[in-house]
């Protein structure tokens, strides 16, 4: 039985187990049908293989299906009354284990999946090596509808099966959204079918698969059924005005001098900008933002804003307001840095929080006029910070990261005086100008994602580091069988998880790396 992680609202254990000897037989609604494929997945791999589901024409004949010889039963019923009392979040869930039988309860497929895979990380071994699963009760739901993560596939591009992994990783701890940073001054990363030209420079670099490539609109719509099977939202963000160089190098006329930029492959910002009354500069926006919203299945669409330099102020909000007027007409809610607010936008528009050292106030103004927020603090939620000063990769521009500083921390205090019914929820994210391989880029999210997890599901007063721990140490078997680097951080006690050497193991003392990695340019 591996511990939670994020830890549940409730949990009480009666000291009973619930044996599973041969297989397991899932009896559901008929809403919930389609979760068969993957709870069966998720329930084969922790050793309960499943017998053929049943699924009765009504709900009221739930109770009626048969058992099988030497099998457990699984029930998964919708229930309206599931998960804590009185509560309306359509995450929350319950699960309860007998001796005789587990029941799943949720008001919806979400909170559905939720159970089914907190079922499967209780399931562990007997005495005789045979799956059991523990005599409990856990009544749960998530503090914050919004948890996520950014990837910036715009200066190292991992391609889609690691976006694949990516997934996975945030599905199993409960993550519910995965923000992917599409376009940036080193490369543009999705195709655009009405301007073809923008993935055709490539960078002027070392010859690394990782800083070429894009998603096809195919691969795109692909990851998005992948990531939507395992209720995960994608969100696409298409930075602008600044960081706009590969824009700009394909397209000269988003130049003033109506040259094409020379590509860039440096991690300088700032430099680089659309200006607002190119005759080029609306029909760019209006195609590239439409184009990735008619590609989108999910309901934002992130328009970056940050960190626009060389954008003078008047040009900068002209031009914000644009491409959020352009994402609203096409039917999604528009997403930006916290430099949109500068901007004054709309209500309903999402501003997402990262640097503490400026824009507090302006934000939970806009908060206050109908914005919603998103906090992604950099000092604690940006997993490309080194975990110590002499680590081999990422940077510390905003200080160094420990899991402890990625755990400790309350989303609801990191902006005095925004209401409360504005913040949406957290975000992680992970900048790759120093990240190069996928072994970096999960040795870096791993073990700190675990701790975000933590920080955006469960409720402050169940926030216990002494308690956080050993948990996470428990989590490194499971790393281990899925091939995923982390870093062994010397706050926690890895000797006490189960035995087994770490992939790769970085001969410089950070263990989760590959020993054959050079180090970051």
């Amino acid at each position: 039985m591996r511990p939670l992680i994020p830890r549940p609202v409730e949990m009480r254990r009666d000291g009973k187990t619930l044996a599973a000897p041969c297989a397991v037989v899932l009896a559901m609604d008929p809403e919930v049908r389609d979760l068969v494929p993957m709870v069966g997945a998720l329930l084969g791999e922790v050793g309960l293989p499943l017998a053929e589901p049943r699924v009765p024409a009504a709900t009221d004949e739930l109770e009626e299906t048969d058992d099988v010889d030497g099998a457990a039963r699984i029930v998964l019923r919708l229930d309206p009354e599931a998960g804590p009392e009185g509560s309306t979040n359509p995450e929350r869930y319950t699960v309860a284990v007998t001796d005789r039988e587990a029941t799943l309860a949720a008001p919806g497929p979400a909170g559905m999946m939720h159970a089914a895979r907190t079922l499967a990380t209780l399931a562990g071994p007997d005495a005789a090596g045979r799956p059991f699963l523990p005599g409990l009760v856990i009544v749960d739901e998530p503090r914050f509808r919004r948890r996520g993560l950014s990837v910036d596939m715009a200066r190292h591009f991992f391609g889609v099966e690691t976006l694949r992994r990516v997934v996975d990783l945030l599905a199993g701890y409960k993550f519910n959204v995965l923000h992917l940073h599409l376009t940036d001054d080193q490369g543009w990363r999705i195709e655009i079918p009405s301007r073809p030209e923008l993935t055709r420079p490539e960078p002027a670099g070392p010859d690394d698969d990782a800083a070429r490539g894009f998603l096809t609109i195919a691969e795109y719509e692909e990851l998005q059924d992948y990531a939507a099977a395992r209720f995960i939202e994608i969100v696409p963000e298409i930075d602008v005005p600044g960081h706009t160089n590969a824009a700009m190098a394909a397209i000269a006329e988003l130049s003033p001098d109506g040259r094409a930029r020379p590509v860039y492959d440096g991690i300088e910002v700032g430099f680089s900008t659309l200006t607002v009354d190119l005759p080029a500069t609306e029909p760019f926006l209006r195609d590239v933002l439409g184009d990735v919203a008619r590609a989108t299945r999910g309901r934002y669409l992130h328009i970056g804003g940050d960190e626009a330099h060389s954008t003078p102020a008047d040009d900068y909000a002209r031009l914000v307001r644009l491409a959020e007027r352009i994402v609203v007409e096409n039917g999604k809610t528009p997403i930006g840095w916290q430099e949109i607010a500068r901007a004054g936008v709309g209500p309903g528009t999402v501003i997402q929080y990262w640097d503490e050292r400026s824009d507090a106030d302006v934000v939970v103004r806009a908060a206050r006029a109908g914005a919603a927020v998103i906090v992604s603090p950099s000092s604690r939620a940006y997993l490309d910070m080194k975990y110590s000063a002499d680590y081999p990769w990422g940077q510390d521009w905003a200080g160094l990261i420990d899991v402890r500083d990625a755990f400790d921390w309350d989303p609801a205090t990191i902006l005095p005086g925004l209401p409360p019914e504005s913040l949406l929820g957290v975000e992680a994210a992970i900048w790759t100008e120093k990240i190069e391989t996928p072994e970096q880029l999960f040795e870096m999210l791993l073990p700190r994602l675990a701790a975000i997890a933590e920080v955006a599901w469960t409720a402050p007063d169940r926030m216990d580091w002494s308690r956080f721990r050993p948990r996470v140490a428990a989590q490194a078997p499971a790393w281990r069988r899925a091939g995923l680097a982390f870093h062994r951080d010397p706050q926690i006690d890895w000797d006490r998880a189960a035995s087994g050497g770490h992939p790769g193991g970085h001969p410089g003392g950070h263990p989760g790396g590959r020993a054959a990695v050079a180090p970051p340019r």
